[in-house]
């Protein structure tokens, strides 16, 4: 396909004037042109892509793999949510794709007739989220949100399409080059270019400043950070993949690659693991002693968590008799974590460990078919059939893995333990839980909460999960503190380590790339870059006056605010 004969957007940009005169001469003779870049279809991206053309901006939205949706969808897991989300402290975007995700269902299912009425409609009544729903869905109900805005023009999908380079003038990104998969490449010129990726991609090849793994106490004075800088030290990344059972049949997939060594492997990391990975017992995340769970397709557990139901997508009894041949399961368990290695910041070991976390999945698949330990005293359940049209792939597991953290941007500011943390609060403040609130920011362009939730590490630490309070999202974590026309509208935030652990999830994400998208179009309207937004008070005033209309939480009413989760 020749190049050129992608439309070009945007002949003249309304941020245009924003670009310095060298990277302007690029701007005016690129093969692909927009007001606005976004690389990457994360959860983030998406959002950033519907605000900003929502307000009149051309966007170009790359994504790598098949879906856009990122957590929602190519790495299938449904979403984390906080208890009041049907309700508030989300953004009514978000709460708009979360009532169309179980529209969809009302108008594509045959739905039982009770579930049909349910309000809170939750499709497979996983007992993780309010909203347990099959990736697809999440794909049709994110390209239904953009179809008005690609009609249009405004927005165009590049899929499937990665970063290959950035070229910097000065301290701004001007060009970055994208190529499918088949090879094909593409130049793309913008005033702003938003990273969106799931591993802060842009900010490994623009060279703009920023973090991985754990900082050391000593710069951010947090009580769970080591002593020492762990740049390599990350939370585990995991290959999800979706299964149902077949009673009576045999789906029994050959002995995957590893599985000798994974049916074995203790864990070693501190504190202790308490037994092998491939088992029923796990550490407790939040008090590291052992934890017993159980597993059973069949019907409940007679006590304790089913993981069967944990992350059940389908629950077939809220369906029509027949629509489901059996529930379908959606495997994101510590059996499934990977934390022997990175993802991107180890070079030519990163395709291995990939690799090796897509085995660590198939051999737990296997060990479940063939050796768990099973209620009724047996082992194994052949029934168990992978589920790979699920997870629109042919190997069976997802698309992509499952990332928690990313590289961080160097931020104008850093949200460390200390601002969210409930134990750190207290500590610093000198009172009890339910006297005091997290940080109050100025500058809060949304809201979350969720508990600070780091999972096992590549470097052997073993989960650190403690409590925090519903939180802010400062604007100056979105802004690196030097390149002027990239913002962060993903995991890559001005988080820590230990933050990342509670700002990583769904609605936070979707919030953070909301902002961003109508950050861009108030710059635009106001000739302003994002950092004289933030550094002059009237102009930020103003901004999140067009995010309250826009329909942001910008705070947590005071009851809910002092409540730890």
């Amino acid at each position: 396909m020749n190049r050129r004969a992608f439309l070009s957007l945007s002949a003249i940009s309304p941020l245009a004037h924003l670009l310095p005169a060298a990277a302007a001469s690029r701007f005016r003779a690129p093969e692909l042109k927009a007001d606005v870049v976004v690389l990457g279809g994360s959860v983030g991206g998406v959002a950033c892509a519907l605000a900003a053309a929502r307000k009149g901006l051309s966007v170009i939205l790359t994504e790598e793999f098949d879906w856009i949706g990122g957590q929602l969808t190519s790495q299938g897991v449904p979403p984390d949510e906080h208890p009041w989300i049907e309700t508030r402290g989300c953004t009514s975007t978000y709460r708009d794709f979360r009532t169309r995700i179980r529209d969809f269902y009302r108008r594509n299912y045959p739905l039982t007739p009770a579930a049909k009425e349910t309000i809170a409609f939750n499709p497979g009544n996983g007992s993780v989220s309010k909203l347990c729903h099959e990736p697809r869905v999440a794909v049709a109900v994110l390209l239904e949100m953009l179809a008005p805005h690609i009609s249009a023009g405004r927005v165009i999908i590049l899929q499937p399409y990665r970063l290959l380079l950035a070229e910097v003038e000065k301290d701004r990104v001007a060009y970055v080059e994208v190529a499918h998969r088949d090879g094909r490449k593409v130049g793309l010129s913008a005033p702003f270019f938003i990273d969106a990726t799931e591993t802060g991609e842009l900010l490994a090849a623009a060279r703009i400043e920023h973090v991985t793994g754990s900082e050391p106490r000593r710069d951010t004075l947090e009580p769970h950070a080591p002593p020492d800088a762990k740049p390599h030290n990350h939370q585990a990344f995991t290959v999800c993949f979706a299964m149902d059972y077949r009673d009576g049949e045999d789906h029994t997939i050959a002995k995957p690659r590893g599985y000798d060594f994974w049916r074995k492997y203790e864990p070693e990391m501190t504190p202790a693991w308490p037994a092998k990975l491939l088992s029923w017992k796990m550490a407790d995340p939040r008090t590291l002693k052992v934890r017993e769970v159980g597993f059973q397709p069949t019907g409940p557990l007679e006590k304790g968590l089913n993981l069967w139901t944990y992350r059940r997508i389908a629950d077939r009894s809220n369906f029509a008799a027949g629509t489901y041949p059996g529930d379908i399961c959606l495997v994101n368990w510590p059996q499934n974590d990977y934390w022997l290695g990175n993802l991107y910041d180890n070079g030519p070991d990163a395709a291995r460990h990939l690799a090796a976390g897509m085995d660590l999945s198939f051999c737990l698949f296997y060990w479940m078919q063939t050796e768990a330990p099973r209620p009724d005293g047996k082992e194994g359940w052949k029934g168990l059939r992978l589920r790979g049209d699920v997870m629109g792939t042919d190997h069976g597991l997802a698309q992509a893995p499952y990332i928690r953290e990313s590289r961080r941007i160097e931020a104008l500011f850093t949200v460390t333990e200390n601002h969210v943390g409930t134990e750190a609060r207290a500590a610093r403040l000198g009172k009890k839980p339910g006297e005091f609130t997290a940080e109050k920011f100025a500058d809060s362009v949304g809201v979350g909460s969720y508990r600070i939730d780091l999972h096992p590490s590549s470097e052997g630490q073993n989960y650190i999960d403690v409590s925090s309070l519903p939180f802010q999202i400062p604007l100056g974590a979105l802004i690196p503190k030097r390149i002027e026309n990239v913002l962060a509208a993903c995991k890559n935030i001005g988080t820590t380590h230990v933050t990342n652990g509670c700002y990583r999830l769904h609605p936070v994400e979707w919030n953070i790339g909301e902002a961003v998208g109508e950050l861009l179009a108030f710059c635009a309207v106001k000739n302003k870059l994002p950092r004289q937004v933030h550094k002059d008070d009237a102009l930020l005033k103003e901004f999140q006056t067009q995010l309250t209309k826009a329909g942001f939480d910008l705070d947590w009413p005071e009851e809910i605010a002092r409540t730890p989760r």
